[in-house]
């Protein structure tokens, strides 16, 4: 399957974006997708993860009540609604898909990868 992630861009603190991870090739809905972000300087971090039919998700600390992700398998796209953003959200956004069981949060889990696209929350 091949990713491509979109919607990124510049943004106030307080502020609200969504970013879009769309796919092709392989069924999308026989994978479980997530969201990882890298700050500068920084190691990639688990953000989300929704399951095959976007029934149960699994979100980190630092965004959980903030973040919403969510997918649309007849689009082929997984969503990571974002409010109320923070400086320290800056970070390039990546989606992956993984075929293993369950919510995963470890990068070694997920077998496919998306470019990343940037979110910059600044005044």
């Amino acid at each position: 399957v091949q990713l491509q992630a979109s919607g990124g861009g510049l943004v106030h603190p307080g502020d609200s974006l969504r970013v879009s991870c769309t796919a092709s090739g392989r069924s999308f809905s026989s994978y479980n997708m997530g969201w990882f972000r890298q700050a500068p300087g920084k190691e990639r971090e688990f953000v989300a993860a929704v399951n095959w039919g976007g029934s149960r998700t699994y979100y980190a600390d630092s965004v959980k009540g903030r973040f919403t992700i969510s997918r649309d398998n007849a689009e082929n796209t997984v969503y990571l609604q974002m409010n109320s953003l923070k400086p320290e959200d800056t970070a390039v956004y990546y989606c992956a898909a993984t075929t293993r069981v369950g919510l995963r949060r470890l990068e070694n889990e997920y077998d496919y990868w998306g470019q990343g696209t940037l979110v910059t929350v600044s005044s």
